[in-house]
């Protein structure tokens, strides 16, 4: 873990890397795409005294310092994943709930129709799309040529820019 790093962007800012925001982005890093409540679940492994407001206090401030970054994948929580990582779109399967990281590139047509048609600037690092992905596609299409489920409505990629994390009652494994 890059704490030594994560110590000299805070120090350059004004700020010190506090025990509890030491214990925040270590649990950022570790659990990738994880919600205030699974950050404090994996903060008050080592610090039981640490409570969901000094959770979401932290996260506020790492993001606007530019060590965390946020997307909205559901309706629930945003979940938090270093910055530092390359910069990426999520894509989400409803089925499976499976996030894959998308590269920005692949999105480049529709930012570019967006500038375009509208003047529009995009940032679609928070930005998901849900469907589903090419496993829970695969298996719907079997179900419907079966008889026994519903057609497929949509696949995706499993190409280049593609990074795969599969979630797991709100964790990325």
């Amino acid at each position: 873990m890059a704490t030594t790093d994560w110590q000299s962007d805070l120090r350059a800012r004004g700020y010190r890397l506090t025990p509890q925001r030491q214990l925040v982005l270590e649990a950022v890093d570790k659990l990738e795409h994880s919600t205030p409540d699974d950050i404090l679940s994996e903060v008050r492994r080592t610090a039981g005294g640490v409570n969901i407001s000094t959770v979401y206090r932290t996260l506020d401030l790492l993001e606007e310092l530019g060590l965390v970054s946020h997307a909205h994948l559901g309706h629930g929580a945003p979940t938090y994943h270093l910055a530092d990582r390359h910069h990426h779109m999520h894509l989400v399967c409803r089925d499976c709930t499976e996030v894959i990281e998308a590269d920005l590139a692949v999105a480049e047509p529709f930012t570019a129709t967006l500038r375009e048609t509208f003047g529009f600037e995009t940032d679609i690092r928070h930005f998901a799309i849900f469907g589903r992905c090419a496993e829970c596609a695969r298996k719907a299409a079997e179900e419907s040529s079966d008889g026994t489920g519903p057609a497929a409505t949509s696949q995706v990629p499993t190409g280049e820019g593609a990074d795969r994390h599969s979630k797991t009652a709100g964790r990325s494994s």
